[in-house]
């Protein structure tokens, strides 16, 4: 009888290897370029709710590989990403003062509506 779990994600590439020594067998195939794209938004969510859950910096190691790998498939330095993530917090600033902004207030009666 074969013991079968399905996982349907996309994983490291050590993982098929790390399996194989455990005596099990790996079913995986390489993703295409869009199924890729797809996956690896799909390990960004997975890996920012497991950073959510935990609060561990090794889950916050894995944000950022899954942010490289991204860089990487669109033909982007990770140097760009950390560029424009200077250009934001010296627009605008960035989020070490712990600012939370309840709501907007004006005494204007127009709408602003974003229709």
């Amino acid at each position: 009888m074969t013991d079968r779990r399905e996982y349907d994600k996309l994983v490291r590439d050590k993982i098929p290897e790390i399996i194989r020594e455990t005596g099990e067998r790996p079913v995986v195939h390489v993703a295409d370029d869009a199924e890729y794209a797809d996956r690896l938004a799909d390990k960004l969510d997975e890996e920012t709710a497991e950073f959510r859950e935990s609060g561990e910096l090794e889950e916050l190691a894995d944000v950022l590989e899954v942010v490289r790998a991204i860089c990487e498939h669109r033909g982007v330095e990770f140097e760009d990403i950390e560029t424009l993530r200077e250009e934001k917090a010296s627009e605008r600033g960035g989020f070490g003062d712990g600012v939370v902004l309840d709501a907007v207030e004006s005494d204007s009666q127009e709408s602003n509506s974003t229709s």
